[in-house]
């Protein structure tokens, strides 16, 4: 009995072939939790891909794939001087973020990121006469701009890439190549029509992987169901039951990411107030659970447990049988399998 990531695989892969035809030289971007799939998994469908470079997060987990991709392994979290050095094949290329980076860096492969509107990191404007000549020391692969998702302000990203290519170029610096995140294929073709000479790698990650939410499905499998009395105690902390019904224990715990949920950035004034009522349910431990049944997402008994959850479901649903699976909402980056089944 398990928590199971269900795949359709030919539609999954016919939407990442998808996503590569709209993004011609394209970068896969295994990071984290392998976008929920696993570090092997993308790996494996990077190289049905053709890719030559694949994206990782961080250089342990460049050390974790280097023996399952064999093409370029390209570290997003910048380099940092004083960084624990890592163990890394001669084809994995850096991303550096500032000269002192770049310097400390002799002989690498390196990526340098600019300061875009993310604020996040990367080299400021004024940074660049400063790269002449530390870029001499290192083998540069090109330069990398991160955007953002969203833009408030109304702001256009083609032209914020636009106004840091003059800048490159206003400073002689190699413009060969740039990586790109967060652009849209119409907003890439204009920036290749625009500088021909240079091209444009798309970093590119969720959209590949998890842009056709009907090609996978999590569902967790009912391990008991057991009927309670209103006043009846039940679960870890001996709660009372509100009402006659079921428990119902489904596989998916806190060690699969089940109860986990990111910080959302709410936007208009109905989701603020979808966001207070939850908080305000959650005062008195009512907390929605991602597992669906009869229809309807239903509620936690209890907080999850660590493999299971246990769910309360009101005397008037009949409830599933040991052995049926739920389908449980769950976010990909956050959570954890037992088991793939691809169909």
């Amino acid at each position: 009995m398990a928590l199971s990531l269900y795949v359709d695989t030919v539609r999954w892969r016919a939407h990442q072939q998808s996503v590569a035809e709209q993004f011609p030289g394209l970068i896969p971007v295994c990071k984290g939790n392998g976008y929920g799939f696993g570090h092997e998994r993308l790996a494996e469908e990077a190289i049905r891909l053709g890719a030559d470079i694949l994206a990782v997060g961080t250089t342990y987990e460049a050390a974790q794939i280097k023996d399952l991709f064999g093409g370029d392994l390209l570290v997003l979290t910048p380099y940092r001087l004083g960084e624990e050095p890592v163990p890394l094949p001669d084809r994995a290329i850096r991303s550096v973020s500032s000269v002192e980076g770049v310097r400390g860096l002799v002989g690498a492969r390196v990526v340098i990121e600019v300061m875009s509107s993310m604020k996040r990191h990367g080299v400021s404007e004024d940074d660049l006469v400063k790269l002449h000549s530390a870029i001499d020391d290192v083998r540069l692969e090109g330069f990398a701009i991160h955007l953002p998702l969203d833009r408030t302000d109304g702001s256009d990203a083609v032209e914020e890439v636009f106004t840091w290519m003059e800048r490159l170029r206003a400073a002689r610096l190699p413009l060969h190549t740039l990586f790109v995140s967060h652009l849209k294929a119409g907003e890439l073709e204009r920036l290749r029509t625009q500088f021909p000479q240079t091209r444009f790698r798309a970093r590119i990650g969720t959209r590949l992987w998890l842009g056709d939410h009907e090609a996978t499905e999590y569902r967790g499998a009912v391990l008991d169901v057991t009927r309670v009395a209103k006043g009846e105690r039940f679960g870890y902390r001996q709660q009372k039951a509100g009402e006659d019904g079921h428990l119902v224990v489904v596989a998916g715990g806190t060690s699969h990411g089940v109860g986990l949920e990111a910080p959302k950035a709410m936007h208009g004034v109905m989701p603020r107030a979808k966001g207070v009522a939850r908080a305000g349910l959650a005062t008195i431990n009512r907390n929605l659970s991602p597992f669906v049944w009869a229809g309807k997402q239903r509620w936690f008994a209890e907080p999850p447990h660590m493999q299971v959850s246990i769910l309360f479901l009101p005397g008037d649903v009949a409830p599933p049988a040991v052995g049926d699976e739920l389908v449980a909402h769950l976010r990909h980056t956050t959570t954890q399998f037992d088991r793939v089944v691809d169909r």
